[in-house]
């Protein structure tokens, strides 16, 4: 079911996160250099998040939005992308409402340990 900014509710999918996207960029940059991609977006992208409540005014929130739209996207972090992008669309109309960033912020929690947990499943 979509919730307000068109991101489908964790029990109508079975992973958050794309593997195909993940296995791509690890046949990429190898074990050592994708290690390294995801330490770096994993840091940006914890302070990005935690950051977004403090965006001053709707522009700079939709700037924040893109920006986390894109990493997300770049690293398999699909339903995340997909909120931020919605959420994006939304700050630019006038018509998001409060929870968009307690949103992002739960759903990234949640991406980030299935994508966690999935890496270290896969190293075993």
């Amino acid at each position: 079911m979509p919730d307000r900014y068109g991101a489908l509710e964790r029990s109508a999918r079975t992973t958050m996160i794309s593997w195909e996207r993940v296995a791509d960029l690890k046949a990429d940059f190898g074990e050592d250099g994708f290690a390294e991609v995801v330490a770096v977006f994993l840091e940006e992208f914890d302070a990005a998040v935690a950051e977004l409540g403090a965006a001053k005014d709707g522009e700079a929130l939709a700037r924040a939005l893109h920006f986390l739209k894109g990493g997300a996207l770049n690293l398999g972090f699909t339903d995340v992308g997909a909120l931020c992008g919605d959420g994006e669309k939304h700050v630019r109309a006038g018509t998001a409402g409060d929870g968009l960033v307690d949103r992002i912020a739960e759903l990234y929690a949640l991406s980030r340990a299935e994508f966690l947990s999935g890496i270290e499943r896969t190293r075993a």
